[in-house]
């Protein structure tokens, strides 16, 4: 069912009229609200399991825009000794999109779900840049934490940037073309937004990922990416083996060395000409690393009360 709202309004039509003020007509064919009866379970996701029974589990998270095949070289040379368990993340590879906009805890929901309830005993994180995220999100909040015994991390997200002037430029001018529609009235407010969010102006602002993420996926990718973690990584104590490629325009150096100096066990190892996806830039380095921080790390959490919660 479509509902047929006119919506009269003044705005900076930077597309056709950029030094003017225009008034304009718009009507917007919108669709009635969804309806979200089923929740996305971890039964729903694409998860690819490898290796022994009683291997020491590895969960692989990949990052934003991405699927599990690309952590399949990884988890293929890890699978002779350890337990690896590929994810597909909700709306990524073969995975359905969440029901309505998911953040890091929902992620961190489903994720804690799946190791309670099929794997038991607590998982090193492997995480890939918003794989990452998730990641440090559990290992730092309960009741999570108790169910995450180790992290490797590629190019982690979380940490806030040092934004440029650029892009404190775009934020600005997004606060500006938005602020006359959030004083909308809530029947046609929904509607407007959704006309602004689709202009070229905005598709401009915006970058690559969210240009090409749509519907629930577009919102999901707001709520996720700007969810920041520099407070709470401080209360990570588990053993972390950090991977960043010096060649990396996504998550810069400074960054890493933020997170490097809040987390208590933590070793960070540069991969030299790689760039955002590290361990497929430096296979042979991110695995021959992996496994020796694997091999030399407890594969248990400290705490036996946490450990126990977190299988079941």
């Amino acid at each position: 069912m479509y509902r047929l709202w006119r919506l009269t309004m003044s705005y900076i039509a930077l597309e056709r009229y950029p030094d003017r003020m225009v008034s304009r007509t718009i009507f917007f064919a919108v669709p009635s609200a969804p309806r979200f009866d089923s929740p996305v379970t971890y039964a729903d996701l694409q998860i690819d399991v490898r290796g022994p029974d009683d291997g020491p589990p590895v969960v692989l998270l990949h990052g934003w825009g991405s699927h599990a095949r690309n952590m399949k070289p990884v988890a293929d040379a890890l699978s002779d000794r350890y337990r690896t368990h590929r994810v597909d993340l909700p709306g990524h590879g073969e995975s359905p999109p969440p029901p309505a906009p998911w953040g890091v805890p929902e992620h961190a929901d489903l994720i804690l779900a799946y190791i309670k309830e099929q794997i038991g005993q607590p998982v090193t994180i492997f995480g890939h840049s918003n794989g990452g995220r998730i990641g440090l999100f559990m290992a730092a909040t309960d009741p999570y934490a108790g169910a995450v015994a180790r992290l490797v991390l590629v190019s982690p997200s979380g940490i806030t940037p040092e934004r440029s002037w650029s892009t404190r430029a775009k934020a600005t001018l997004a606060q500006v073309l938005k602020a006359p529609i959030t004083a909308l009235p809530s029947p046609i407010r929904e509607p407007a937004e959704d006309w602004l969010r689709h202009s070229v102006v905005w598709r401009a602002l915006g970058s690559s990922d969210y240009n090409q993420a749509s519907g629930v996926m577009r919102e999901t990718f707001v709520k996720t990416v700007t969810h920041t973690l520099d407070g709470p990584v401080h209360r990570i104590d588990i053993p972390t083996l950090i991977f960043w490629g010096t060649e990396d325009t996504a998550v810069t150096r400074g960054q890493i060395d933020a997170l490097e100096q809040a987390l208590s066990d933590c070793g960070v190892v540069p991969l030299e000409g790689a760039g955002h996806y590290g361990y497929l830039d430096e296979p042979s380095t991110v695995i021959s690393a992996t496994r020796h921080f694997l091999e030399n790390t407890p594969a248990h959490v400290e705490d036996e009360e946490t450990a126990g919660s977190a299988a079941g």
